[in-house]
């Protein structure tokens, strides 16, 4: 039996083909079920690829079920295809702040927005490979294409096949929430889904939400030559970041020409001829903003429906699928990882928690999600890195939490990259010593942000970062600079003076 429902990617082209012929042959024929499998994995994102190819790896017999794009969300809306255009936007930039490095550039708009989108698409193909339906069924998974659906407690059935299971992984992810507001509907409007399939740069992008994605599309598109104006419910630009790195972002943002709007909420919207017109209110005032695309960016849904999961006694709320520290779901045959049980939306905490799920479903093991350290970085210029307790709780913790920030002005490399907004923050257990948190905003901060992990996971002192010696001059640097400052922190006035007298003694 062929599989059904083969995708379409907009727009039609070598690059798009390729990537379905990776991701979801037409041609593709779902192999005979073979009696009853280790392990069954609904879903071939991040968490559902970890899954099946960790399974086949250690022998076990494994079936990979997906019913629209292997990868998910990241490798075709989400992280690949994002952090493409972002790289295109930044060489934008880059040349418009030439002059300031002695360097000479023609002042002619730099950005050629359908080589941009095609830039993106040749990658997204390539990079498609390493999550083909080819390279997982070498790996040792039976691929199979199509919708899928529970049919008992230890069967699934896909496409005229029911498969029973000894375990089972749902990783079915998340997909982007709708605007379910008066006219948006019938106005249209962009998310990730689809703003990758743009062959026209719009003149002007109301991008609706201020959380990563919206604050980093907003900031690319403004790049290219948009006129952008992003608009939010809350009174800052990424809500679950420090203040202080909203702050930044926020001068950035006004700095290139972005509109910000806070304190918005969003009526209707209706058309404006070829345009689109929303509706909005702040404070006491109607406004409306007439634009040529709308980006909608409000959070994420998660992808139940048609899972049938009444049928295996799995147990689903409005955030997902539920599962226990060990990410078992109410069926105990049946795990979860990725965003569709998860707080955590990232790729890399999707592959973290899979690697969990098949360890505790294959092998009785005892692996629980409480225990991983999880960053997350935005990847607006600069960027926004974070790991371990928030500001916000940092503060409620009082006098247990020591902070120390350095700024990246004060930091050598930063300087002559010409790249001094941002700063390393450190959160301190002021009794032990051990690092608990840690943001850091800069050009650099995602990649940075790794020494701060490793150190929480190994429950490491402030002290321990301290001694790290990082080549110079290096905007990482900073981490230890911000280190150091904790033993200033620990001097107290009888030490201090202690230390007076013996230098005075010693001269």
């Amino acid at each position: 039996m062929s599989s059904s429902h083969a995708p379409l990617v907009a727009p039609d082209d070598i690059y798009n083909r390729e990537l379905i012929r990776n991701l979801h042959p037409s041609d593709w024929v779902n192999p005979k079920a073979l009696g009853r499998y280790n392990l069954v994995v609904i879903g071939a994102g991040t968490a559902g690829l970890v899954s099946a190819a960790g399974g086949a790896a250690l022998g076990a017999r494994v079936a990979l079920l997906e019913r629209h794009l292997m990868g998910g969300d990241c490798t075709n809306y989400g992280c690949v295809p994002s952090k493409a255009i972002i790289r295109s936007a930044r060489a934008a930039h880059a040349l418009r702040e030439a002059p300031e490095f002695g360097i000479a550039v023609s002042q002619e708009e730099p950005a050629d927005f359908p080589r941009v989108m095609e830039r993106m698409r040749r990658l997204r193909a390539q990079i498609s490979a390493n999550d083909s339906v080819d390279r997982f069924s070498k790996l040792g998974a039976q691929v199979f294409l199509g919708d899928a659906r529970f049919v008992g407690k230890n069967e699934i059935e896909i496409e005229g096949r029911r498969l029973v299971f000894s375990k089972a992984v749902i990783a079915t992810g998340a997909r982007a929430a709708s605007l379910d507001l008066p006219g948006f509907a019938e106005t249209g409007y962009l998310t990730n889904e689809t703003v990758f399939s743009l062959e026209t740069l719009p003149k002007t992008l109301l991008v609706i939400g201020t959380g990563p994605i919206g604050c980093e599309l907003a900031q690319t598109f403004r790049r290219f030559g948009s006129e952008v104006i992003i608009a939010g419910r809350g009174s800052r630009l990424l809500p679950h970041d420090d203040a202080d790195a909203a702050e930044i972002l926020k001068g950035r943002f006004e700095s290139e020409g972005i509109r910000i709007l806070f304190s918005s909420r969003i009526l209707r919207a209706e058309r404006a001829g070829s345009r689109r017109k929303v509706f909005l209110k702040r404070g006491d005032q109607e406004e409306s903003i007439i634009a040529d695309e709308i980006l909608v960016a409000v959070g994420r849904k998660p992808n139940i429906e048609g899972l049938n999961t009444e049928a295996a006694r799995v147990k689903t709320d409005a955030a997902g699928v539920v599962v226990d520290d060990r990410l078992r779901t109410s069926n105990p045959d049946i795990y979860a990882a990725g965003d569709i049980c998860s707080p955590y939306q990232f790729t890399h905490a999707a592959e973290a928690m899979a690697r969990i799920a098949i360890q505790n479903a294959l092998f009785f093991g005892r692996k629980s999600v409480s225990d991983l350290v999880i960053p997350w970085s935005t990847y607006t210029d600069p960027e926004v890195a974070h790991v371990g307790i928030t500001e916000k709780e940092a503060t409620t913790r009082g006098d247990a939490v020591v902070t120390f920030t350095k700024e990246f002005r004060d930091t050598d490399r930063a300087i002559l990259d010409g790249e001094t907004e941002g700063y390393v923050r450190l959160f301190m257990n002021r009794k032990d010593g051990k690092l608990l948190g840690a943001t850091i905003v800069g050009s650099h901060a995602g990649e940075s942000i790794g020494e701060a992990v490793l150190a929480i996971k190994q429950k490491l002192t402030v002290g321990h970062l301290s001694g790290v010696i990082h080549p110079y001059p290096t905007q990482a640097e900073a981490l230890k600079r911000a280190a150091d400052m904790q033993y200033r922190s620990r001097l107290k006035p009888w030490m201090k003076r202690l230390l007076d007298r013996y230098f005075r003694y010693r001269r």
